[in-house]
């Protein structure tokens, strides 16, 4: 862990509503909210259900595994920050538990992705306040 990063860091809009997720990342952990009244489970952490609308909801967590979705290979990062890691994959990644999320893959040459791969969380502790979660190929 360094305190020395200087990328910027994602900031959730309700910084309550997303409180748990950054929690379990630093425990090295990965859960969705998941509704009470109708069990969909869904990401990104908002403060209703989107499937039936109920605020109902509670953290679940779940495996990490997943598969790649779809991605794009960022070659010209927009915030000069993320320049030295380029090429770098910013994917979508389908839980194996059915919610999608945005991520980066990491662990591997980025050119050879390929949708649908198998893939398994990781977390990469960037400030002693914040882990990332990002996968790897599984």
């Amino acid at each position: 862990m360094t305190s020395e990063y200087k990328k910027p860091l994602p900031r959730g809009i309700q910084e309550e509503a997303t409180k748990p997720f950054w929690d379990a990342a630093r425990r090295y952990e990965l859960v969705v909210p998941r509704c009470k009244n109708c069990d969909h489970m869904h990401f990104y952490p908002r403060t209703e259900c989107p499937k039936c609308m109920s605020s109902n909801l509670e953290w679940t967590q779940v495996s990490g595994k997943g598969r790649l979705y779809s991605f794009t290979l960022v070659r010209q990062p927009v915030n000069p920050a993320f320049q030295e890691d380029v090429p770098y994959a910013y994917a979508m990644v389908q839980l194996a538990e059915g919610p999608r999320m945005i991520s980066n893959i990491v662990e591997c040459d980025v050119t050879t992705l390929e949708i649908d791969m198998p893939l398994e969380a990781v977390y990469d502790d960037v400030t002693p306040e914040c882990t990332l979660v990002k996968f790897k190929p599984a």
